[in-house]
């Protein structure tokens, strides 16, 4: 029988983070690099990058990247692979609020988030970063993995996959459906590899995504009232679920869709 300390063990994985400067990207790298493991943030905020690397204890380091460039997300790959000697794990994580929806918080109509309003290039830029980048992200992941026997990506998808949004961006719905449904491929053609494929589908948690709005008291009053439990998400609350299925404990997932929202899904379905 395993012990506890070794079901839950991630000592010297190669573990790349995407979107990691801050929020739920923030804390999977913390979780991850205070087990032991071998961090490398990747996200194009560089500051931002400066700030984790020197906050977070452990071996953690960073590059600049903007997870829609793939050729710049090859290379990068490829220096984690070179430096670390190979890679384990993958968190699939950078994503954006493509901009306004079509109501605001207090349930007023706005003109700014209708559809017919809507740039395209917001539309574009949406899917591009909370769908494509996932592609992107899973297919050098598996590049490096598929030699070395198997590894884990766990992608950070959404509850707004399973439901609609009026104060959130219109694109960020269907990216998040279509990331759903791309999970479960995956796991399907990669689980021969030894690769498990595994989604964590958060529901309001306190980040920086939106400009950081769930910090205002009234926009965070909206998301509080869907809640089983009467608040939103901390970042440390991602933190066990993150190991769980980065670590040996987690071995027998692949294909998973997990809600972790307080239970506002629940409610509102």
């Amino acid at each position: 029988m395993a012990s506890l300390e070794t079901m839950f063990d991630v000592r010297g994985k190669s573990v790349i983070v995407t979107g990691g400067a801050s929020g739920l990207g923030r804390a999977y790298a913390e979780i991850m690099a205070e087990g032991g493991a071998r961090v490398c943030i990747f996200d194009i905020d560089g500051p931002g990058i400066d700030r984790a690397v020197a906050g977070i204890a452990g071996e953690v380091w960073g590059q600049v990247v903007d997870v829609a460039d793939r050729a710049a997300m090859t290379r990068a790959f490829d220096e984690v692979a070179s430096r670390h000697g190979r890679i384990d794990t993958v968190f699939a994580n950078a994503g954006i609020d493509p901009g306004p929806g079509f109501m605001t918080p207090e349930g007023e109509r706005n003109p700014d988030g209708a559809i017919e309003n809507i740039p395209d290039s917001q539309w574009d830029r949406g899917i591009e970063i909370n769908l494509t980048s996932v592609y992107t992200t899973v297919k050098n992941a598996v590049r490096h993995m598929k030699p070395n026997g198997g590894g884990e990506i766990i992608v950070t998808s959404s509850i707004a996959a399973e439901i609609n949004e009026s104060i959130v961006g219109t694109s960020y719905m269907p990216a998040k459906a279509a990331v759903n449904h791309f999970v479960r491929h995956m796991a399907m053609e990669l689980g021969a590899y030894g690769i498990r494929v595994n989604a964590i589908l958060p529901g309001p948690f306190i980040t920086n995504i939106a400009g950081g709005r769930l910090r205002n008291k009234a926009d965070r009053a909206a998301f509080e009232a869907q809640s089983l439990i009467g608040r939103i998400g901390d970042v440390e609350d991602i933190k066990g679920l993150a190991l769980l299925l980065a670590s040996p404990a987690g071995s027998y997932f692949t294909g998973s869709l997990i809600v972790i929202d307080g239970g506002s899904l629940t409610r509102m379905t």
